[in-house]
């Protein structure tokens, strides 16, 4: 999010300001490529099917960066290559391999530029995977969501005592001078409001939840007013990861009919 998308320094269109012209010194299309420190570890049917301590993480225009990591530190016996191809304009063109275990099969989940473009990083003798493909991720011992970890993106909970309403369809439905505010690499700045300061009575548990790889699981209500349903309009996070532990419990709001303002102004 925070290099190549949102508001990082390499994303198209490029935002903030430097004392250089990066639009004249950069491709359109920008691939930057660097080690993680991090052990990385797949694991799929039961198996671990990757271990290594040599990943490189690829940041690539537009995209969400992804773990290449060396094939050898792939388990060989549980990967057949096959026939099919893809081509990249920036990096060339990519084999595959699936990946078996017992009776579970992901077809086509590993690729790899065994002979990438002039221009483009080092990335022969790398394969990538398609993340959710496999059952768990973990950087060391501690499990990765959703997709591989941004060390470029950060989230940052303060304290703050500005005024924070949330109406739905005009009306009131939560008010707080004790609101946390979260901010989060590329993201608009969100507030998280204690219950107490919600009308929990208008609040509807959901079954939705969405993962965020640097917060966690977070689990959503809709907000009912009178007979208007506006779905998945708040969310929490039960348990979030460290960097946003202090939200835990508390209510966020966002959705078509939902106003949010702060000191008087949209928030």
């Amino acid at each position: 999010m925070s290099l190549t998308l949102g508001n990082g320094p390499l994303a198209k269109p490029p935002r903030g300001s430097l004392n250089f012209d990066l639009g004249a010194a950069a491709p359109a299309h920008v691939l930057y490529l660097h080690e993680v420190p991090q052990r990385i570890r797949g694991r799929f049917a039961g198996q671990t099917v990757v271990d290594t301590r040599r990943a490189m993480l690829l940041h690539e225009t537009g995209l969400l960066p992804q773990w290449y990591v060396p094939l050898e530190d792939v388990r060989q016996d549980l990967i057949e290559r096959t026939d099919h191809t893809t081509h990249c304009p920036f990096k060339g063109d990519a084999s595959y391999w699936t990946l078996r275990v017992g009776d579970r099969v992901a077809g086509n989940t590993i690729w790899g530029y065994e002979n990438p473009k002039p221009e483009c990083p080092p990335l022969a003798g790398l394969v990538a995977f398609y993340f959710d493909r496999l059952d768990a991720w973990f950087e060391e011992d501690e499990p990765v969501l959703g997709h591989p970890r941004d060390p470029f993106h950060r989230v940052d909970v303060r304290r703050t005592s500005r005024h924070v309403v949330v109406r739905a369809g005009g009306q009131t439905v939560a008010d707080s001078r004790r609101a946390l505010a979260l901010f989060e690499t590329g993201l608009p700045t969100r507030y998280y409001l204690p219950a107490s300061d919600v009308r929990m009575a208008a609040l509807r548990s959901s079954t939705t939840t969405t993962v965020c790889p640097y917060k966690g699981v977070a689990t959503y209500h809709d907000v009912c007013v009178g007979d208007t349903v506006y779905p998945d309009a708040a969310w929490s996070y039960h348990e979030p990861l460290a960097e946003a532990r202090a939200v835990g419990g508390l209510l966020s709001f966002l959705g078509e009919g939902i106003e949010v303002t702060v000191d008087g102004e949209p928030g």
